[in-house]
């Protein structure tokens, strides 16, 4: 008599079935920004809805478990595996969770509040009424949490330095809007934009370089389009900018080697130095 097998549990099946789902979604949000085939709303609804399928599915499999528990059955590698690709989905938003907890609601960071850098090019793509410094007690706030975000001095000059800044932006692949070189009675402006590693947000930057006593001071601003935080991104978009330029400026510039003439043969009255 042939042995009857117990069916697979159906809530482990779903939970399954939802995380796998929940992955895709969180997939195609993520690439849609990427692309940039839509504004940033719609992929912040279908990304929420990613979550919210993840999160669901972690019920559907604690039921799944109670169930398993109780009556037995095959089914606890599938709510296993449910439950395992919903964390992994969710840890990411639950770390940014964490930053914007411990974090300041500030969006916009620069090494000069005071007489910050300005977003001209690309103010045009901002949102309205966001292209201007929050003000000083954004400053306070930046001040208390980023300490070590200052302007950089170097001792070279001007030009050199916008050269090291334009060097550093290019190899980051940000897409540059506008490069302006330091001329006499003017100053160096650089515009760029520069995408988040994992959902590709748009975060607007500026470098202004400015001559000083002992060779150029360069100032930076990096400020998110949206949202009320930024989760530290900018502070540390600004701090490893400078710190490249800097190491590409403290770096001695190799002397050009001149030919030695060569020396005539005196055995050759007539022979001359080759050219």
């Amino acid at each position: 008599m042939a042995v009857r097998e117990e069916p697979v549990s159906q809530l482990a099946i779903w939970a399954r079935r939802l995380a796998i789902f929940a992955l895709l979604v969180a997939v195609l949000a993520i690439g849609i920004e990427q692309w940039g085939a839509l504004e940033i709303i719609p992929v912040l609804v279908t990304f929420g809805a990613a979550l919210a399928l993840a999160v669901l599915a972690i019920l559907v499999a604690v039921a799944a478990f109670i169930m398993l528990w109780v009556n037995g059955g095959p089914g606890l590698g599938a709510a296993v595996t449910g439950v395992i690709i919903s964390l992994m989905l969710l840890g990411y938003p639950g770390y940014l969770g964490y930053l914007a907890y411990t974090l300041p609601a500030i969006k916009d960071i620069t090494t000069d509040p005071i007489d910050p850098p300005r977003f001209e090019v690309v103010a045009r793509l901002r949102p309205p009424n966001s292209s201007n410094y929050p003000g000083l007690a954004t400053a306070e706030l930046q001040k208390d949490a980023y300490p070590d975000v200052e302007p950089l001095l170097v001792k070279v000059s001007p030009a050199v330095a916008y050269d090291n800044a334009m060097k550093i932006v290019t190899r980051r692949k940000w897409r540059v809007f506008d490069a302006r070189p330091p001329q006499p009675g003017r100053e160096g402006h650089i515009e760029a934009i520069a995408r988040s590693p994992i959902m590709g947000f748009r975060d607007d930057v500026v470098v202004r370089i400015r001559a000083a006593r002992d060779g150029a001071r360069i100032d930076a601003r990096s400020a998110s389009r949206y949202g009320y935080t930024d989760f530290g991104a900018n502070a540390a978009r600004v701090e490893a900018l400078l710190d490249d330029i800097d190491d590409l400026a403290s770096v001695p510039e190799r002397p050009v080697k001149q030919a030695k003439p060569v020396k005539p043969d005196p055995k050759k009255p007539n022979q001359r130095a080759k050219r």
